[in-house]
C-alpha cells in the first residue's frame, strides 16, 4: 500500500503551463514554416527563372524561344486574310550527337553492321537528305548545340519521324525540332494596302500590319533543357504569349469586286494611277480600298510583273526600294490631288448653312468670269444661262459657283474645308496618311474662285469620303476606319472599336438637298454613265487639271452614294491620267467605271433594286452619246469612254473625240499658276484687262 502511494507520487502530470509551452512552440513553428514558405514563394515568382537558370547552368543544358503566334487579321465577316502558320526547323546538337556516336560505335546490328552512325542515317532517310551535307557540318561545327539543317517542315513530317524513329529508338539524340510561324496570306494580293506584310521578326510594314504592330504581337516563351546521365533531355517550357487577333471592316467580296473590275480597267484603258474607295457613311467604316500597283502578301518585293528578270537584276539597291515604295504605296491616303468638281456639292453646303443661297435663287452663266486678271471659265464656255442651286451641281457650273464662293468670303470658305476635314489627317487607321495642302495665308479673289469649284488645293481620297459622307448621312463626320474589333486567340472580344463620331458639318435639311441634287446629276445630269439600273444612284463628277496646266493632263473622279433616299454606301473612283484614251478630261470614264462597280457590289451589301429606274451608262443603241447638259453644248463631264463594250468589233477602245467641245477643263486657263494670282480684280469680277 505504502508502495503504491510513493509510486502515484512520482507521476508528472501534463498540467495548463505545460500544455500552454507546447502551444508556443507549436505556433513558433508554424509562423516560422509560414515565413519560409511564404519566402520561397516571393524568390519562386520574382527570381525563379533566374534560379533554374543558375541551376541548369551547373549541367549540360539547352536553351530555345518558343515563338509567339502573331494574331489573324480577319475581314467584317470572319474570313482570314493573314494568318500565321506553325512549322517546324530540323536542329542538330552536333556535340552531343558526337558524344552519342563514340558510346556506340562498338555496338553492332544483327548483320554485324555498326550503329555508330544511326543518327545521321536516320535523319538523311526520313528527311531526304544528302548524308555527305549532314556529316559535313558536323565535322565543320562538333561543339555547336545548334545547327539549323532544314526549315519550315510540315507537322506530318516532323510527327512521323517522333513517332516512328525517335520513340523506338532512344539512341536517336541530338535531333529536335524548333517550332516557327511563318505569316501566310491565303488571298495573295487582296486588299494588300490594306492589311500590309510583315518582314523578318514579325515587324509589320504597311497596312495593318505595321499600325496594329503591337496588338497583333504576343511574347515569346522559352524552354530550358538539360542532360542526364543518360543524355535523356529533360524539359522545362514557359509558355509564350500569342498575339490578338485583328478585325477589319473591309468585306472581301466587296474588296474582290473591286479590284477584279479595277484589273479589267488597267487591261483596257489603263492610266498612272487608278483607285477605288468604299464606305458606310453611317459609321466611317472603309468596306473596301484598291489602287492599282497592287502586289501579292506573300512575295511583296517581286517586281517581275512590272519588269523583266534582266531589269530588275540591273537594279541598285535604292532604285528597288524606290520601286518596292511605288507598289506599296496607298493612294487613298498618302497621295495628294486637285479635287475638281467633286468639291462643288460642299461649296454649296456651305452656303446653305450660312444662309447665303435658297434652293429656289437662280444664277446666270455666261461662260466665263474675270476675276484677279484672269478670264476664268465654266466647263460650258457658251454658258448655261439662267440656272437654279441644283442645276449648278447637275451642269457642274463653275460661274454659278465662283459666285456662290464670292458670297462666302475666303475666311468662310476656308473655315469649311476645315470643318470638312481638309488640310489635316482623318485620323484613320493606316499608317502613311497624308493631310493635303490648302491655302492658309489667305485666298485672294482668284484663289477663292478656283477653290470654290475644287482647284488649288489638295486632298487625300479618304478625306474627300469622309466629307461626302458627312454631306450624304444627315451631317455627322465620323473618322474613317479599317478596324471595328480587337480578338484574343479564342475568338473573345479584347475591344471593340466603336465609331467615332468627330463632329457634326451640315444640318439635315442641306443633306437632304445636296442628296437630291447629287440623284439629279446622276439622273438628268454630268453624272449620267454612273448610274445603275434599278438603283437610286447619286453622285458628283470631277475633272481636275494637274500642273503644269500646259501640260495637258487630267484627272478624273466620281463621288456618289447609294440609295439616296438612305444612303448605305459612298463609292469613290478616281483616274489619274487615263493612257488608252483619245482625252483624259472626261470623266465619264471614271463614272462608267464607278457604275459596274456598284453594280456588282451592291448585292454583296445587302442593297437591292428599288425599282424599274433605267440609267444610260455609255453609248447609246445607236452609237451616239448620251447628253449630259440638256441639250447645251459641253458640259464639265461630256462622255469621252465608253461603259460596255468597252472597245468596238476590232478590239478598238471606243472614244469620245471631244475637239469641238470647249468645256474641257473645269480649272483655270492655260498658263495660270495654280499656286498664285496675279493682278488685282473687284470682288464682282469685273476686273480690267483680260487674260
Amino acid at each position: 500500500m505504502a508502495k503504491s502511494r510513493r509510486h502515484r507520487r512520482k507521476e508528472k502530470r501534463f498540467v495548463y503551463y505545460m500544455q500552454s509551452k507546447l502551444m508556443f512552440v507549436f505556433v513558433v513553428i508554424m509562423l516560422v514554416a509560414a515565413v519560409l514558405i511564404g519566402r520561397l514563394t516571393y524568390i519562386n515568382r520574382k527570381n525563379g527563372e533566374r534560379y533554374e537558370k543558375r541551376v541548369l547552368s551547373q549541367q549540360s543544358y539547352t536553351s530555345s524561344v518558343v515563338p509567339y503566334r502573331r494574331g489573324s487579321i480577319v475581314d467584317r465577316n470572319g474570313t482570314v486574310l493573314a494568318s500565321s502558320d506553325l512549322v517546324y526547323n530540323l536542329i542538330l546538337d552536333a556535340k552531343l550527337i558526337l558524344e552519342k556516336e563514340e558510346t556506340l560505335k562498338n555496338e553492332k546490328y544483327e548483320d554485324g553492321t555498326s550503329k555508330q552512325y544511326m543518327i545521321r542515317d536516320a535523319v538523311s532517310e526520313h528527311f531526304e537528305i544528302e548524308r555527305s551535307e549532314i556529316d559535313k557540318l558536323l565535322a565543320d561545327k562538333p561543339e555547336s548545340q545548334y545547327i539549323v539543317l532544314r526549315k519550315h517542315l510540315d507537322f506530318d513530317v516532323v510527327n512521323t519521324f517522333e513517332e516512328e524513329i525517335m520513340a523506338k529508338n532512344k539512341s536517336i539524340v541530338g535531333v529536335w525540332f524548333e517550332e516557327e510561324y511563318i505569316r501566310n496570306y491565303p488571298y495573295g494580293d487582296l486588299a494588300a494596302h490594306v492589311i500590309g506584310f510583315t518582314a523578318s521578326g514579325n515587324v509589320g510594314t504597311g497596312g495593318v500590319e505595321q499600325y496594329y504592330n503591337d496588338t497583333l504581337n504576343g511574347t515569346n516563351g522559352r524552354e530550358y533543357g538539360y542532360y542526364d546521365s543518360e543524355l535523356n533531355l529533360n524539359r522545362i517550357v514557359k509558355e509564350a504569349v500569342n498575339g490578338n487577333t485583328i478585325r477589319l471592316t473591309i468585306d472581301a467580296n466587296i474588296q474582290h469586286v473591286v479590284q477584279k473590275h479595277l484589273s479589267v480597267f488597267l487591261e483596257e484603258i489603263g492610266a498612272k494611277n487608278v483607285a477605288v474607295l468604299v464606305m458606310d457613311p453611317n459609321n466611317g467604316d472603309v468596306l473596301a480600298m484598291a489602287v492599282n500597283d497592287s502586289y501579292d502578301l506573300n512575295n511583296p518585293r517581286d517586281l517581275t510583273g512590272i519588269y523583266t528578270q534582266e531589269e530588275i537584276d540591273a537594279m541598285d539597291t535604292d532604285t528597288l526600294f524606290t520601286e518596292w515604295n511605288k507598289i506599296w504605296n496607298n493612294f487613298c491616303i498618302s497621295q495628294v490631288y486637285e479635287p475638281g468638281s467633286t468639291w462643288k456639292p460642299m461649296t454649296v453646303a456651305a452656303a446653305l448653312e450660312e444662309d447665303l443661297v435658297t434652293t429656289t435663287e437662280l444664277f446666270k452663266c455666261d461662260g466665263y468670269e474675270y476675276i484677279g486678271g484672269y478670264r476664268i471659265s465654266c466647263n460650258n464656255r457658251s454658258g448655261h444661262g439662267m440656272i437654279n442651286l441644283t442645276q449648278s451641281l447637275m451642269k457642274s457650273c463653275n460661274d454659278a459657283l465662283m459666285e456662290i464662293g464670292k458670297r462666302e468670303g475666303g475666311d468662310l470658305l476656308y473655315a469649311y474645308q476645315k470643318l470638312f476635314g481638309l488640310g489635316s489627317k482623318t485620323g484613320i487607321d493606316l499608317p502613311g496618311e497624308e493631310k493635303g495642302l490648302l491655302k492658309t495665308n489667305g485666298m485672294s479673289v482668284t484663289d477663292l474662285a478656283t477653290n470654290s469649284f475644287g482647284q488649288n488645293f489638295n486632298v487625300t481620297m479618304v478625306q474627300m469620303a469622309a466629307a461626302f459622307c458627312s454631306l450624304v448621312n444627315g451631317g455627322y463626320y465620323y473618322e474613317p476606319r479599317v478596324v471595328c474589333e480587337i480578338l484574343d486567340e479564342n475568338g473573345a472580344t479584347v475591344e471593340e472599336k466603336e465609331p467615332v463620331l468627330v463632329r457634326e458639318t451640315v444640318s439635315k435639311a442641306t443633306s437632304e438637298f445636296i442628296k437630291e441634287a447629287m440623284y439629279m446629276t446622276v439622273a438628268e445630269g454630268t453624272a449620267k454613265a454612273a448610274g445603275v439600273e434599278g438603283y437610286l444612284v447619286g453622285g458628283k463628277t470631277g475633272t481636275a487639271q494637274k500642273q503644269p496646266r500646259e501640260d495637258k493632263r487630267y484627272l478624273v473622279s466620281f463621288l456618289g452614294c447609294v440609295p439616296t433616299d438612305d444612303p448605305q454606301a459612298v463609292v469613290y473612283v478616281v483616274v489619274d491620267e487615263a493612257q488608252n484614251v483619245v482625252t483624259q478630261a472626261s470623266s465619264t470614264i471614271a463614272t462608267s467605271f464607278a457604275s459596274r462597280i456598284m453594280e456588282d457590289i451592291l448585292p454583296f451589301l445587302g442593297i437591292y433594286p428599288d425599282g424599274d429606274i433605267e440609267y444610260n451608262r455609255g453609248l447609246l443603241g445607236d452609237g451616239t452619246l448620251p447628253d449630259t447638259d440638256e441639250g447645251e453644248e459641253g458640259g464639265e463631264d461630256a462622255p469621252e469612254e465608253t461603259t460596255e463594250p468597252l472597245v468596238d468589233e476590232e478590239g478598238n477602245p471606243i472614244v469620245y473625240d471631244p475637239s469641238q467641245d470647249e468645256s474641257f477643263p473645269d480649272a483655270i486657263p492655260d498658263g495660270m499658276d495654280s499656286q498664285q494670282s496675279t493682278g488685282t480684280g473687284d470682288a464682282d469680277g469685273t476686273q480690267e484687262g483680260g487674260e
